[in-house]
């Protein structure tokens, strides 16, 4: 397999990866639109997390038990091209289903759309994360993940400010209302169904494991895998829960007192540094080029994926016409800082996903205690920052997690996918204590997921069996 070019297939693949973070990140938006719409609350807000990473759990939960209880995994009999086509399938229907939502006017009917699109994506991250690690050398599977995860955050960038615009200004006639959000899912869903045309027709790889997989849980007597699931929890919760509170956060008086549409172009920084730090890292955890040929590439990457960040969100939607308004370059000196010392931290990790893991989400639990504990830019820009130092984590768990496990590669695949779950949970607890205490308090939730991603990338990724 090591002699063989899977360029074409992975960089099918990628454009998945971009597509499930294009839609994923909408729910930040969703988010803050439901609130004006249906009058929530936060807890009330927090359902649409729970509706959409709830699917994760509980379509990766039937996913386990099928393959556990037959022996057999699901996707070896139907095969990763036409897994991800159907996935792409589901995902299209789930967002077209937002219009018939809209008609009813009813906020359940517009979470039960999020939860069969979120199935979409959960069957589609099921085939696409493994299908990435093995399309080359197993030694560079992490590299090649991170990636694929850099093309997934190129979505989550680019997400906030087309749904921003489309919801906000294109669909709207100057009142927000079901229709703005129901149009632009429309559009979607339409293009969702496009790619699941073009991916079952294309020409990609059949990788079949055809051993039989032993009924039970026998996969969870690998401990990393154990770990990694709960690992993989706190990393989607941690993240989900800083993009679905930041807008709240930087609406704050005395952080940015921002309006909602302007709070919501900078999730363009916090989601564009995911990508910023997954390409870098792609370079960094490649074993097969030179600690030179390395920087260099970091450096430009660094630099060119900034530059991309920098013109998308001065992209603006004015007066029926878009408008090019950049910030000044003294606004954001703070980020420019840490992309600084984003960069200096992949060169003392270079090739090593457990240490990266360890000295990234130090930094993350450190900037985190800076937005809780102070204001203005330093509280502004380092809640957004933490994009940067989030980056590497889940491709560095992913594989990690999946290390040795052979024909149960798949199987524990699921078991790490159902574990986005935390995606739905850290969201909704973080509601309550905005609801008790406030949204900068409320930030503590993630700090406590990055002092269990320490400990993991210290201890817990070491592969030992239970009992062993």
């Amino acid at each position: 397999m090591e002699t063989k070019s899977y360029t074409g297939p992975f960089v099918t693949v990628t454009f998945l990866f971009f597509m499930w973070g294009f839609i994923t990140v909408m729910n930040d938006i969703l988010i803050n639109t439901f609130k004006g719409i249906f009058d929530l609350t936060a807890p009330q807000r927090a359902l649409v997390q729970f509706a959409f990473f709830g699917a994760f759990f509980i379509v990766s939960l039937i996913y386990f038990i099928i393959s556990s209880s037959k022996g057999r995994d699901p996707i070896n009999r139907i095969g990763y091209k036409n897994g991800m086509a159907i996935s792409l399938l589901i995902c299209g229907v789930g967002c077209i289903a937002f219009y018939p939502a809209a008609l009813l006017h009813s906020y359940t009917a517009f979470l039960t759309a999020l939860f069969v699109l979120a199935s979409g994506v959960t069957c589609l991250q099921i085939c696409a994360n493994p299908y990435a690690t093995i399309l080359g050398k197993p030694e560079s599977a992490s590299s090649r993940l991170n990636l694929a995860q850099g093309l997934n955050s190129l979505g989550t960038t680019v997400g906030p400010i087309v749904g921003t615009i489309l919801i906000y200004q294109v669909f709207s006639s100057g009142e927000l209302t079901v229709n703005s959000v129901a149009n632009t899912y429309l559009v979607y869903g339409l293009v969702f169904i496009g790619f699941s045309v073009l991916t079952f027709m294309s020409k990609m790889p059949a990788f079949k494991n055809e051993d039989t997989i032993e009924p039970g849980l026998g996969v969870l007597k690998n401990r990393h895998l154990a770990l990694g699931i709960i690992a993989i929890a706190f990393y989607v919760g941690s993240e989900v829960a800083v993009g679905s509170w930041i807008v709240e956060f930087l609406k704050e008086d005395h952080i940015g007192a921002l309006g909602e549409a302007d709070a919501s172009y900078f999730l363009s920084y916090f989601w564009g540094g995911l990508m910023l730090g997954r390409l870098i890292a792609s370079t960094s955890l490649n074993a097969e080029i030179s600690r030179y040929q390395k920087l260099i590439r970091m450096l430009v990457t660094a630099f060119g994926v900034f530059f991309l960040i920098y013109v998308v969100t001065g992209i603006k939607y004015e007066g029926g016409g878009f408008v090019f308004l950049p910030l000044d370059f003294s606004y954001i000196l703070l980020y420019l800082v840490l992309i600084a010392i984003n960069f200096l931290a992949f060169t003392i990790t270079f090739n090593n996903p457990a240490k990266a893991l360890v000295v990234f989400s130090s930094i993350n639990a450190l900037l985190l205690l800076l937005a809780i504990t102070s204001s203005g830019k330093i509280a502004f820009w380092s809640i957004i920052g933490t994009g940067l130092f989030f980056s590497i984590g889940w491709s560095n768990i992913f594989s990690l997690a999946i290390k040795g496990l052979g024909k149960f590669t798949s199987q524990g695949s699921s078991l790490l996918i159902m574990a986005i779950v935390g995606g739905a949970i850290l969201p909704g607890v973080q509601s309550f204590v905005i609801q008790s205490h406030g949204v900068q308090l409320s930030f503590i939730i993630p700090l406590l997921g990055m002092v269990y991603l320490i400990f993991y990338g210290a201890k817990g990724h070491q592969v030992t069996k239970k009992g062993s």
